[in-house]
């Protein structure tokens, strides 16, 4: 793969309409993501009633409280299994967020490959215990936690047998402003725990994202939707298609970018070298025999004499050269001049 895993995150931005996911999962694909995402929830057994939504939610939907929010949002099983169709036909992964655990074999079963578990879930010991023990991959947001709370939460899924583990930093904030971001905080995770890391971004645009891979994100999560107009939670926050098309395009160059950190010229600068570099030429029209001095000599573009720190003063020329001509080894006769 080239750059990081690009994972489209659709999440409830089809707005409980089937169609409108598969054409998601259409856009997704056609954008270049490796992975499109969804969330499988039930609000009933997700929220009790009368919890709030959140500020940007609020703001978002005009709606009060998290079950009606959400209600209007969910998707059936069957609704996944169709969308899981479509992403094995069009070659994209599939990946939901289950927020209900006990839709996640079924997900697995669509052909789910990793298990991604979101925020809000770093401290639900439970549900760790249960994704870890499935054996497979395991994305661990960590957005509106400590550090030590990321800890406890890998020592959790490590003791229950999590397979892999990857870190994706998360600011919880919709839009999540840039000095919100602290993306240092993806590096200063990779050295405390170990363990590859990622970002989720809830940031406007894309350059968060493409930092991020500069920084060494292996895996990018971003939201997008089919028109940011709709209604909705998330859609002000996200990408439309065009948009995350050309996101994905950045991620993989700026992945090329950063190279294997071995310095070293790259594939054409060897040529460019011998052009721009100087050697020793003729200062002026010099006769066979003569011993070179300072002012026989000066140090020109192209590299094809003698190197500048191979300097033939006192050295005897076996040749006639005229100006500019390169000073080559085999123009010097051998050893030194009496």
């Amino acid at each position: 793969m080239n750059g990081p895993l690009v994972i489209a995150e659709a999440g409830v931005n089809h707005n409980g309409d089937l169609a409108r996911a598969r054409d998601m999962v259409a856009a997704a694909a056609a954008a270049g993501a490796d992975i499109v995402k969804f969330q499988a929830f039930n609000a009933a057994g997700l929220v009790a009633k009368g919890a709030k939504t959140a500020g940007y939610q609020a703001a978002n939907t005009g709606k009060a409280d998290q079950v009606s929010l959400l209600d209007g949002l969910a998707l059936s099983r069957d609704d996944f299994a169709v969308l899981a169709e479509d992403c094995r036909r069009r070659g994209i992964g599939f990946l939901a967020t289950a927020f209900d655990v006990g839709i996640v074999e079924d997900l697995i079963a669509m052909g789910m490959d990793r298990i991604k578990i979101a925020s809000g879930e770093i401290t639900n010991t439970p549900a760790l215990q249960r994704f870890a023990g499935l054996g497979l991959p395991l994305l661990l947001s960590t957005g509106m936690a400590t550090m030590d709370e990321v800890g406890s939460a890998i020592v959790t899924l490590k003791d229950a047998g999590a397979a892999g583990i990857t870190l994706l930093h998360c600011t919880s904030l919709y839009p999540a402003p840039p000095a919100a971001l602290n993306l240092r905080a993806m590096i200063a995770m990779a050295e405390r725990f170990g363990l590859p890391v990622g970002y989720s971004d809830h940031s406007l645009g894309d350059h968060a994202a493409i930092a991020a891979v500069a920084l060494g994100a292996q895996v990018i999560e971003k939201h997008f939707t089919l028109d940011r107009a709709l209604p909705g939670p998330d859609h002000a926050a996200s990408l439309e298609p065009a948009e995350l098309a050309a996101m994905i395009g950045r991620l993989r160059e700026t992945a090329a970018m950063l190279g294997d950190g071995d310095k070293k010229p790259a594939p054409g600068e060897v040529e460019t070298a011998a052009l721009v570099r100087r050697s020793w030429h003729a200062a002026r029209d010099i006769a066979a025999g003569t011993t070179l001095s300072a002012d026989d000599l000066v140090l020109k573009r192209p590299a094809d004499g003698l190197a500048p720190d191979a300097c033939p003063v006192g050295r005897r020329l076996a040749v006639a050269l005229r100006a500019d001509d390169a000073v080559r080894r085999e123009h010097l006769s051998e050893g030194k001049a009496a």
